[in-house]
């Protein structure tokens, strides 16, 4: 089929301006950080910085940029998170943002890079206070050296932030926070322990996934997305089992930065929309509350786009080449289950989360759904659903895969 959209239309494709790839890319990081100024702040988190640290600032002082270092990131960062690192930023007069970690640390980078060459309150570039495309200026240069496979936010416009003021995560869309630099070495990988392979694995499936069944997508990430869930489809479960297996982190990296560079040019859709609530709600780590809903907003989709969803089930082995177009996209959803048992990944929940009762989860419930209808993702949905729907769907994320005694996780 040819690509109707971009015969009557423009579409302005986004990627970091250079990807370093493969084994050893970290030792690019000297030259290209030599190029973009003099003093580097490195955003990490301590964990991460205790595994690779040395080997940033190493590359740094060699080629004589000062490196400044800030590792009070935590996970899902929050506005605070970012002020502090910017007040950092400024008060050592930097020139230039190396991040170190996973999304967590690019987006606290990203969001440094905002305060710096923008007037306002980080909380006001918001999509839902500034629309798309609301970043003014550039940010100073950002070379993002990755950690997981992932988040692919070392390929994106986007930047996630929590305001626990109010139990919420707000979303950052720009093409003036791309990185510059996107470093991806897969040794950097083997730190990660099989909790978060897991998480963010099934994070950057999701990505794929929500980008091929946008109402925004095309030709360009349709692509990108169909070889990002190929590789992660057979190549998670392997990097999984065996952390210090590289050919499958190297293949589960190159997925995770095609899914990046799939919903970047396409947008997600309602499983973030649901996840960023429940995340924030939960305490429950991004990638893991995908998994969560990822299976149940399959099913609740695929008669929207079958065509898209019978291709998802037979790229994850769910459906055969000679099944009908609605029977395979039946199987959507099935696959996704199985991908997410063969990791355990309800396992995680006790360490993870913090699950309230059933009776205080529909305490937030109301407030749950019209977070995921104001984050505006639901709107890129092949189905449009209501408050209602979002309201069941998560009540069946909680009976089904949040409950102790759920299906998922007995």
């Amino acid at each position: 089929m040819h690509d109707t959209v971009l015969a009557s239309e423009t579409r302005t494709v986004v990627s970091p301006g250079r990807i370093e790839l493969g084994a050893g890319a970290v030792e690019a990081l000297g030259g290209h950080a030599a190029r973009y100024g003099n003093t580097a702040l490195v955003v990490a988190t301590e964990q991460i910085f205790e595994f690779h640290g040395d080997r940033v600032i190493d590359q740094l002082e060699t080629v004589g940029v000062d490196p400044v270092v800030y590792t009070d990131v935590r996970p899902d960062p929050t506005v605070e998170n970012i002020e502090s690192a910017h007040a950092r930023y400024e008060r050592e007069d930097c020139d230039m943002i190396v991040t170190l970690g996973g999304g967590s640390s690019i987006d606290t980078g990203k969001g440094v890079g905002i305060l710096a060459t923008n007037e306002g309150p980080i909380r006001e570039f918001g999509v839902d206070r500034a629309g798309y495309e609301g970043v003014p200026n550039p940010t100073p240069p950002l070379v993002a050296v990755n950690t997981t496979a992932g988040t692919g936010s070392e390929a994106t416009r986007s930047v996630v932030v929590s305001d626990e003021s109010t139990s919420t995560k707000f979303l950052i869309v720009s093409a003036n926070v791309v990185p510059d630099v996107a470093i991806e070495d897969p040794v950097l990988t083997q730190s990660l322990p099989k909790s978060h392979t897991a998480f963010t694995g099934i994070d950057a499936l999701t990505h794929a996934i929500e980008a091929y069944v946008s109402v925004k997508s095309y030709s360009v990430p349709d692509g990108y997305a169909e070889e990002a869930m190929e590789r992660i489809a057979r190549s998670l479960p392997v990097a999984w089992a065996n952390g210090d297996n590289l050919d499958a982190r190297a293949d589960v990296m190159v997925g995770q930065l095609q899914a990046g560079q799939a919903f970047t040019n396409a947008s997600v859709a309602l499983v973030h929309g649901l996840a960023r609530p429940l995340g924030a709600q939960l305490h429950i780590p991004h990638g893991l509350a995908n998994g969560l809903i990822l299976p149940y907003v399959v099913d609740f989709s695929a008669m929207a786009a079958p065509e898209k969803y019978a291709e998802i089930a037979r790229i994850l082995d769910a459906a055969d080449a000679d099944d009908s177009t609605r029977t395979a996209a039946d199987a959507a959803a099935d696959g996704v289950l199985d991908l997410c048992a063969d990791l355990d990944l309800t396992g995680y929940l006790d360490d993870f989360g913090e699950v309230p009762t059933r009776e205080e989860y529909l305490d937030v419930v109301d407030e749950m759904a019209q977070d995921a209808i104001d984050s505006g993702s639901p709107e890129n949905n092949p189905r449009k659903p209501t408050r209602d729907e979002i309201a069941d769907l998560y009540l069946t994320i909680y009976d089904d895969a949040l409950a102790p005694d759920s299906p998922r996780r007995s």
